[in-house]
């Protein structure tokens, strides 16, 4: 579905992507982790159209999409939960879930995702007249993470959606990332946390300081010394 090719990223001077290549797979869930400044989040923005990649490729359902405009991107299929949430703070919860629907025109189609949203977190139909800035960290993920679904990706890309939650929330976030994975949603998980992302993946990528440096199937990584010593804790 997904096939990153050699991209090669710089922020000035610095090169912070150096030749990586990630394939994802159709229904699957494939996750990337590594060190905080791995360069992690830059492969996603990269994906997504909001940073240019110097060289290489990146091609989404055989169409090449290196140079297409971020918004195209999501028109195309991909949709991204971004690090930090990034909920917008000042609107309530049933406005963002508009939001993330503001590529799409049939309005029936729109409010039937939003049931379906609401359907998936009950909090959300809760409070979904209540100001996003005001709800609990777990609240604005799950938040996140609808609203995202409203542009009805067929991959879904996901930025470190533990950040700062408690370890019951986080195991709550991961069974709904099965979930929507389960509901036909192909999903490229970036994660700090890399036993949770390791026993939920199908296969994962280790990146360290721009460059893929191990690949595998998740549960096979699991066990690798490597990663044990340098993420597990092993």
């Amino acid at each position: 579905m997904l096939v990153v090719k050699d991209i090669d990223v710089y922020y000035g001077a610095i090169h912070a992507l150096k030749k990586v290549s990630i394939n994802v797979e159709q229904g699957s869930i494939v996750t990337l982790i590594g060190a905080n400044g791995a360069g992690k989040s830059t492969t996603l923005k990269t994906i997504s159209g909001l940073i240019r990649p110097k060289s290489g490729s990146i091609t989404f359902k055989g169409k090449e999409i290196t140079r297409v405009l971020p918004e195209k991107i999501v028109e195309l299929g991909i949709s991204q939960v971004p690090e930090g949430r990034r909920i917008f703070a000042a609107m309530t919860v049933m406005e963002n879930l508009e939001m993330g629907a503001f590529r799409r025109k049939n309005k029936a189609d729109i409010n039937r995702d939003i049931e379906m949203v609401f359907t998936r977190f009950p909090r959300l139909k809760e409070r979904r007249k209540q100001t996003a800035g005001t709800l609990s960290g777990g609240e604005q993920q799950m938040l996140a993470i609808g609203r995202a679904l409203m542009a009805r990706p067929e991959l879904l890309l996901m930025d470190e959606p533990s950040m700062g939650l408690a370890p019951l929330l986080v195991r709550e976030i991961f069974e709904i990332i099965k979930d929507i994975n389960s509901q036909g949603t192909t999903i490229l998980l970036v994660e700090q946390n890399a036993k949770i992302a390791l026993s939920t993946a199908d296969y994962a990528y280790v990146i360290e300081t721009g460059e893929i440096v191990l690949q595998g199937k998740a549960r096979e990584l699991m066990h690798s010394e490597e990663v044990k010593k340098a993420y597990l804790g092993g």
